[in-house]
């Protein structure tokens, strides 16, 4: 491991002292925050994986009853109905603090007309297969917007991970090495000077005998 080029004084040996005790302070936080960012991010990966299984399972349900709805009502019907029918949806994102981390809280409102889906359409051109694509379409709205939540929150957990594993362990391959490295050298470079004025003061005293 390369020193730093810095002259061998007591006065530069104190602060590098100095240095690596902030820097031994500021590997162990950063430490800290990697690993709790690594609790919490494989909690959430879990919450995620669940909640992409349960929407996945309930879209396919939909689309498998919609196919089914799509072969026995008539298809122009069917446009129509989904045409004239609207849904008026406000989105709300805010910002929570997880480990310095600024990830989006989303919430969101729809008007009273997509609660109720209230469709007007006849029982003979209807099918249960019709009204169950609906009700699942809409029952899986909120899980997906939840979904959208955890994966972005993932995300941006994800490269504060990497941004913290990076500076960990620059300051404990890198930093931290040298620092103690250069400070022995100092150490043993201050050393040598003792030795030798010792030396010189036990040889001028010989001489002065």
């Amino acid at each position: 491991m390369a020193r730093l080029n810095v002259k061998p004084t007591r006065m530069e040996l104190s602060n590098l002292k100095d240095r690596l005790a902030l820097s031994t302070r500021g590997h162990k936080l950063l430490k800290d925050k990697q690993d709790e960012l690594m609790r919490q991010f494989i909690v959430m990966i879990r919450k995620n994986n669940l909640l992409r299984d349960e929407v996945e399972a309930e879209l396919i349900a939909a689309m498998q009853e919609f196919v089914v709805a799509k072969s026995l009502i008539n298809e122009s019907f069917i446009e129509e109905l989904f045409v004239g029918t609207e849904t008026n949806v406000e989105l709300n994102i805010v910002e929570k603090n997880i480990m310095s981390v600024l990830v989006p809280e989303m919430n969101f409102t729809t008007s009273e007309a997509e609660v109720s889906s209230d469709v007007q359409y006849g029982y003979l051109n209807s099918s249960s297969e019709l009204d169950e694509a609906i009700d699942r379409i809409e029952t899986v709205l909120p899980k997906l917007l939840e979904l959208s939540e955890i994966e972005k929150t993932c995300q941006l957990m994800a490269d504060e991970i990497e941004k913290t594993r990076r500076r960990v362990n620059a300051l404990e391959y890198r930093m931290i090495p040298q620092l103690q490295e250069t400070i022995r050298y100092i150490q043993m470079k201050l050393e040598e000077n003792e030795r030798s004025a010792i030396v010189r003061m036990m040889k001028v005293k010989d001489m002065g005998d």
